[in-house]
């Protein structure tokens, strides 16, 4: 999902930008300087997989990370810190 993908690296720092706080698509995609669609993409993604999770609607859509993500927010940033280093 991270490490092994071609899209990983982005996705992983998608999850980082949530763990500070909820973002819509285009907040996120302004942080991190990609594009819109690829940030819909990979947020899509991370979604379909449990990572996060959405409320709201179209624009006003913000995502979250889930509960799952929170419980192994340690993992996930061992594994991070490796991927970054």
């Amino acid at each position: 999902m991270l490490a092994g993908t071609l899209g990983g690296y982005k996705r992983g720092h998608i999850l980082k930008c949530l763990t500070d706080r909820p973002c819509s698509a285009n907040q996120i995609a302004e942080f991190l300087n990609i594009d819109y669609k690829t940030t819909r993409y990979h947020l899509n993604v991370l979604a379909k997989n449990g990572m996060i999770t959405t409320q709201g609607d179209k624009y006003g859509k913000k995502y979250f990370l889930s509960r799952h993500m929170k419980a192994n927010l340690n993992d996930f940033n061992h594994i991070w810190k490796k991927i970054t280093s």
